[in-house]
C-alpha cells in the first residue's frame, strides 16, 4: 500500500511539474456577427499534426509545445478561415481571440483527424449546412439510415426505423431536445413514446447525433443510437413566415428579437418563437390537426466564463385520424386508399417544459455544466387495429391516457491536463429523473365518446439515477483512446387502481446496470482516421413489466461494436463507413395497445452504414446515405427468425444548390427496401422510392419557398403492420398486412420576411 502511494505522489510531482513549465497556446473562437463563442471549432497547427475542437465558451488549448513560431488555422462550416501565426515562450501560454465571419459553405475546410468523440459530428455539422430543416419529419431524418412513419393523423409520434429496429415510438434511440428527455418511459401509447412535434422547425441550430451504444453520457434507450436536438441561442434576425398547401394545410411561424443591440454587444440574448399549424390532411375523413408552439429563450454570458441559459415552452396538438385500414377492404372497394374503417380515430397532447442550465469556467480551466428541467406532459390517444376482432358488436376502439411531470437534473465536470507526457481529458457526470406518472389508463371505448371498460388504470413512479466518468487520452497527436463507464439505478413503482387477482396492488422493483465503453480513434494519415467503438448500453422496460421483475427483464442490455473508416479521397470529398454489430438480450415488452406483456427472445442485428458528402461545383453539394443491416431472433429456427418491419436495406440523399445570390434549392430521394413483415417472411411489407424537393429564393428581407413531397405521385404504404383484424361482415378474422397510404403529391407555398429590431 505504501509502495502504491509513494507511485501516485511521483506521478502527480511529475505531472504539476511538468506543468509548471510548460508551452501552451489557449484561444477563443468566437461568431463575429453575433458575438456568441462557436463550439465545435477546428483548430488545427499543421506542422505539428495537431487539432484541438473548441468547448462550450468557444475555447481551445495546445499543451507541451517548444518554444518558437506556429501556425494556426481556426475553421468552422459555414464561416471564413482565419489563419494566425503565433510566437510562444515557456512560462506564460499565447492567448488569442478569433471572430469568424459568415461565408459560403465550402467542405475543403472540413478536418477528417480532429478529436471528436463522435465521429460522426462531421456528418451532423455539414448536413446542418446543406439541409435546413424544413418540418418536424426532416428533424428525425436529420439523422442517417433513420426512416419515419406517420399513422395517426399527424399528432402522433412518428414509428421510428434505425439499424435493422422497428424502434416503435422509440424504444431503442435517445432522443433529447436541449438535454430535455424526449422518449417517455413506462408510456400509456408504449415504452419510449417520442413525440418531437414539440420543436419549431425553425428554431433547430443543429443536431448532435450517434449510432450505438459508445457515449457515456447517453444512457436509457441509447442502443442503436441517440440524437440530441439542440435550438439556437440567439437569433441573427427576427422573422415572420407564412404557407399554405394542399389539402387545407396552413401554417405561420413568427421568431423575434426580444432585446437590442445593446444587449447584444453585452452577450445578453433573448427571442420569442411561435408557430400554428393547421391541416385537413390527404384521407376522406378530415383529419383537422391543429398544433400550437412556443419558445422563449435567454442566454447570457458572464465575465467570459459563465453561460446562463432559461428557457420556456409550451405544446398543444389535437387531431382526428383514420388509421390503418386492411389490403383486402381496398381491393374489395370497400373503401378508397385513403377511407377509415373508424374514423373517430384521434388523441390530444400536450406538453410544457422549463429549462435551466448553468456552465461555468473554473479557474483551472475545467468546465463545469449543470441542467435542471421540469416538464408537464398530457396525453389522450383513441385507436382501433382490429376492428371487430374481440367485440364484434361494439368494436374494438381503445383509449389510452395518461397526466405525468418529469424533473431531472444533470451535472457534468470536464477538466483537460497533461498526464506523464500524455494530454488526458476527464469528464465525468451524474444526474437523475423522476417520473410521476398519474392516471395511466387502457379502457375499451366506442366512438371515441362512450366508455365500455377499463383494462389498465394506474399509477407509476420511476426514477433514474446515473453517474459516468469517461477518460481520453491522446497517446499520441495520431492515436486516441476512450474509456467510459456509466452506472444507471432504476426504480420501479407501480399503483393499480383495479383490483387483479394474485396481483398485488403495489408493486416495487429496483435494478442497476452498468456500462463499459472503449473507444479508439487513429488517423492514418491528414486525410484518413479510422475508428473502433465497442460498448455496452440498455433500454428499460416499462414499470408495469419491471416492477416485481427479474433485473434481466427489467434493464435488457446491448453490447455493440463499430468498425468505421472517415476518409477525405479529395479536396470537396469526404466519406464516412462503417461495419457494426449489435446484440440485444431477451426482454419483456409492454404492448400498450391490448395491455398485455409478451416475451420476446435475444436478437442480433449487424450491417453496414456507407455515408458520402461531396462538393460538385462551388455551389452544388451531393449527398448520400446506404444502410444494410440483418437483423435476426438469436433463440428462433433458421427461417423463423425474421424480425417483423425490420429494415434491411434503406438509402436517402440528394443534390442540394446553394449560390450567393440567394437562389437555393435541393431534391432529395428516400429509399425502403421490401422487408419481412412477420416472423417467417410469408407476408412482405412493400418498400417505396420517393422523391421530393424545395427551392427557394431570397431578395433582401423576403425569402419565397415552394417544396414538394412525393413528386411522382407514388402510391406508397408509410406504415404497414401484419395484424388479424375482422371487419363487420366478416365471420372469421383475417390476417393481412394493415397499412396507412403515404402521402400522395404534396405541394406548399411559404414566404417569409427578416427584419431586424
Amino acid at each position: 500500500m505504501k509502495k502504491l502511494r509513494l507511485f501516485l505522489w511521483l506521478c502527480l510531482h511529475l505531472t504539476l511539474k511538468a506543468n509548471a513549465h510548460e508551452i501552451s497556446i489557449k484561444g477563443v473562437v468566437y461568431n463575429k456577427t453575433t458575438q456568441t463563442p462557436l463550439e465545435g471549432a477546428v483548430v488545427s497547427i499543421a506542422q505539428l499534426e495537431k487539432t484541438s475542437v473548441t468547448d462550450r465558451f468557444g475555447k481551445y488549448a495546445f499543451h507541451g509545445l517548444k518554444a518558437g513560431e506556429y501556425e494556426l488555422r481556426v475553421s468552422y462550416l459555414g464561416f471564413l478561415q482565419e489563419v494566425k501565426t503565433v510566437s510562444v515562450n515557456p512560462g506564460i501560454p499565447a492567448e488569442l481571440t478569433s471572430h469568424l465571419e459568415t461565408s459560403h459553405l465550402e467542405l475543403q475546410e472540413v478536418s477528417v483527424v480532429a478529436p471528436r468523440e463522435n465521429p460522426l459530428q462531421l456528418i451532423s455539422a455539414v448536413d446542418a449546412q446543406l439541409r435546413p430543416i424544413q418540418n418536424a419529419q426532416e428533424m428525425l431524418r436529420m439523422v442517417p439510415g433513420l426512416i419515419i412513419a406517420q399513422h395517426a393523423g399527424g399528432g402522433k409520434a412518428e414509428q421510428i426505423f434505425l439499424r435493422g429496429f422497428d424502434i416503435d415510438h422509440g424504444t431503442d434511440i435517445s432522443l433529447t431536445a436541449d438535454g430535455l428527455p424526449v422518449n417517455m418511459v413506462s408510456h400509456a401509447h408504449g415504452q419510449g413514446y417520442s413525440d418531437l412535434h414539440f420543436l419549431i422547425p425553425e428554431t433547430i441550430e443543429a443536431v448532435d447525433f450517434g449510432k450505438g451504444p459508445y457515449n457515456a453520457e447517453k444512457g436509457n434507450f441509447a442502443t442503436a443510437g441517440y440524437a440530441d436536438f439542440r435550438t439556437r441561442s440567439v437569433l441573427d434576425q427576427s422573422m415572420l413566415k407564412v404557407e399554405a398547401g394542399r389539402f387545407d394545410t396552413y401554417r405561420a411561424v413568427g421568431m423575434v428579437n426580444l432585446l437590442g443591440q445593446n444587449a447584444r454587444s453585452q452577450q445578453q440574448n433573448a427571442y420569442l418563437a411561435s408557430e400554428y399549424l393547421f391541416s385537413n390532411g390527404y384521407f376522406e375523413s378530415p383529419q383537422g390537426l391543429n398544433r400550437f408552439n412556443v419558445l422563449g429563450r435567454y442566454q447570457g454570458i458572464f465575465r467570459q466564463n459563465t453561460i446562463l441559459t432559461a428557457s420556456l415552452s409550451a405544446f398543444r396538438s389535437s387531431w382526428d385520424a383514420s388509421g390503418q385500414i386492411p389490403e383486402r377492404a381496398v381491393a374489395e372497394g370497400r373503401i378508397g386508399r385513403f377511407g377509415a374503417i373508424d374514423n373517430t380515430e384521434g388523441g390530444y397532447t400536450s406538453r410544457y417544459n422549463a429549462n435551466l442550465t448553468l456552465d461555468k469556467t473554473l479557474g483551472n480551466g475545467a468546465l463545469l455544466k449543470n441542467q435542471a428541467y421540469a416538464v408537464k406532459y398530457g396525453f389522450e390517444l383513441y385507436s382501433n387495429f382490429t376492428f371487430f376482432l374481440n367485440d364484434p358488436e361494439n368494436g374494438d376502439q381503445i383509449r389510452q391516457k395518461e397526466n405525468r411531470m418529469i424533473y431531472g437534473y444533470r451535472s457534468s465536470y470536464e477538466q483537460d491536463f497533461t498526464f506523464l507526457g500524455f494530454p488526458l481529458r476527464h469528464k465525468m457526470g451524474l444526474g437523475f429523473r423522476y417520473d410521476d406518472i398519474r392516471d395511466s389508463e387502457l379502457s375499451r371505448t366506442r366512438n371515441r365518446s362512450t366508455a365500455l371498460s377499463e383494462v389498465q388504470k394506474g399509477d407509476i413512479d420511476e426514477l433514474n439515477a446515473f453517474t459516468y466518468v469517461s477518460e481520453t487520452w491522446e497517446l499520441t497527436p495520431r492515436f486516441t483512446v476512450n474509456a467510459a463507464l456509466r452506472a444507471d439505478r432504476i426504480f420501479f413503482t407501480y399503483r393499480s387502481a383495479l383490483e387483479q387477482e394474485g396481483v398485488a396492488a403495489v408493486q416495487k422493483n429496483a435494478q442497476n446496470r452498468f456500462s463499459p465503453k472503449l473507444n479508439l480513434t487513429y488517423a492514418v494519415s491528414p486525410v484518413v482516421q479510422v475508428y473502433l467503438n465497442s460498448g455496452m448500453g440498455y433500454h428499460s422496460n416499462d414499470t408495469r413489466v419491471s416492477a416485481g421483475a427479474s433485473g434481466r427483464a427489467a434493464l435488457p442490455a446491448a453490447r455493440g461494436t463499430d468498425l468505421g473508416l472517415t476518409v477525405k479521397p479529395a479536396n470537396r470529398w469526404f466519406l464516412n463507413t462503417a461495419l457494426w454489430f449489435l446484440d440485444l438480450d431477451q426482454e419483456l415488452v409492454y404492448v400498450g395497445d391490448e395491455g398485455v406483456v409478451e416475451p420476446s427472445g435475444k436478437s442480433r442485428r449487424y450491417g453496414l452504414d456507407v455515408s458520402v458528402r461531396g462538393q460538385l461545383t462551388d455551389y452544388l453539394f451531393l449527398d448520400t446515405d446506404l444502410n444494410l443491416a440483418k437483423p435476426r431472433a438469436r433463440e428462433e429456427e433458421n427461417g423463423q427468425d425474421y424480425i417483423p418491419l425490420a429494415p434491411t436495406v434503406t438509402s436517402t440523399g440528394g443534390l442540394s444548390y446553394q449560390n450567393k445570390k440567394g437562389l437555393k434549392g435541393s431534391l432529395r430521394y428516400r429509399f425502403v427496401g421490401d422487408r419481412a413483415a412477420n416472423e417467417d417472411y410469408s407476408v412482405t411489407a412493400s418498400g417505396y422510392l420517393l422523391l421530393d424537393a424545395v427551392a427557394s429564393y431570397t431578395y433582401k428581407n423576403l425569402e419565397f419557398k415552394l417544396s414538394g413531397e412525393n413528386l411522382l405521385n407514388s402510391n406508397w404504404k408509410e406504415a404497414q403492420f401484419d395484424t388479424e383484424s375482422r371487419l363487420a361482415h366478416e365471420a372469421e378474422p383475417v390476417s393481412e398486412i394493415h397499412f396507412t397510404p403515404g402521402t400522395p403529391f404534396f405541394l406548399k407555398f411559404g414566404v417569409s420576411y427578416s427584419f431586424g429590431l
